[in-house]
């Protein structure tokens, strides 16, 4: 396994001024936004796709530092009704037809979560469809049925004519796909170029173990980011796991996203990723650092300090 960064955690540093300072932590590989509700700070996709010199200067940049890039992250909700839905699919194909100027073969993005019926501009993420109510089942069945199957069909031979391998799928609450029932449930109905990206903290967050859900996808780990999660003891106990409170509440939310071992230990993370190696995974680890307890550097720091201690080279 091989060491990367999401990049969005630098912000406000210019593309070159990023490069250099990844490549001081000892990090060769990047992961970049590029639409859906990324910020974009590093690529200006139009920009590189109708400029063939920019294009080029983008990829000499990463070239002299002896840099690639991971992927292509372009998370959002592409099944959204409405504006979102349409801003987001767009920006999705785009960066597909980007990744393929770029020799990138693997796309990170999300699910997208419809509306609940024909009509609803606000989409429904439907946790509960047994017994009362019984109108969540039907909702259910129209969001993949109708929405998600059809847009994922068209979007898979997309990729294939862009030559894109993998489209890894971050496993996230409010999302279609949130699991790993619910990603093989999308693979098995479009295409094995269909896969997930393991993010340990949305797992977390939910209840799973994320060794166990690891085990559970062997054959369809196409990427993983390096992010932990807190359960925070007497909150979690008292109100649950579901947690509506704001992220920037973390004093008073029942589970935070924070650094690398700071929610899970260091013999747990070497348990993961043994158990990820076991199964067929050898790619890359994307450190995608969101703790807001601690500084950006703090977090950054701990968190590559754990991933090198941790990962299965």
């Amino acid at each position: 396994m091989k060491l990367a960064i999401c990049t969005d955690v630098y912000l406000n540093l210019a593309y070159p001024e990023m490069l250099d300072k990844v490549k001081s932590l000892g990090i060769d590989a990047v992961e970049m936004t590029t639409g859906g509700w990324g910020p974009c700070p590093h690529v200006n996709r139009l920009e590189l796709l109708n400029d063939p010199g920019k294009l080029l200067e983008f990829k000499n940049e990463l070239l002299k530092r002896g840099m690639e890039i991971s992927a292509l992250n372009c998370s959002g909700n592409p099944l959204c009704p409405g504006e979102m839905g349409e801003t987001h699919t767009k920006s999705t194909f785009e960066t597909v037809v980007l990744a393929s100027k770029l020799g990138v073969k693997s796309i990170v993005m999300m699910s997208g979560c419809p509306a609940g019926a024909p009509g609803d501009m606000i989409p429904n993420w439907i946790t509960s469809t047994v017994s009362w109510p019984d109108y969540l089942a039907p909702a259910l069945a129209y969001q993949w049925n109708e929405v998600a199957i059809p847009w994922w069909k068209t979007f898979v031979e997309h990729c294939k004519v862009h030559g894109i391998e993998k489209v890894a799928i971050e496993e996230l609450p409010c999302q279609l796909v949130y699991n790993p029932e619910t990603l093989w449930k999308l693979r098995n109905a479009v295409d094995p170029i269909v896969g997930i990206n393991l993010d340990p903290s949305h797992l977390i967050a939910i209840g799973a173990d994320p060794i166990a859900s690891a085990r559970a996808l062997k054959g369809a780990i196409h990427y993983i980011h390096g992010k932990d999660a807190r359960i925070e003891r007497g909150l979690c106990d008292v109100n649950g796991l579901l947690e509506t409170k704001s992220v920037l509440d973390t004093e008073n939310r029942t589970w935070n996203y924070v650094a690398v071992g700071c929610g899970k230990d260091l013999q747990w993370w070497k348990e993961f990723f043994s158990v990820c190696r076991m199964v067929g995974y050898d790619g890359y680890v994307s450190l995608e650092m969101e703790d807001l307890t601690m500084t950006v550097e703090a977090g950054v720091l701990t968190s590559v300090d754990a991933l090198k201690q941790t990962i299965s080279k």
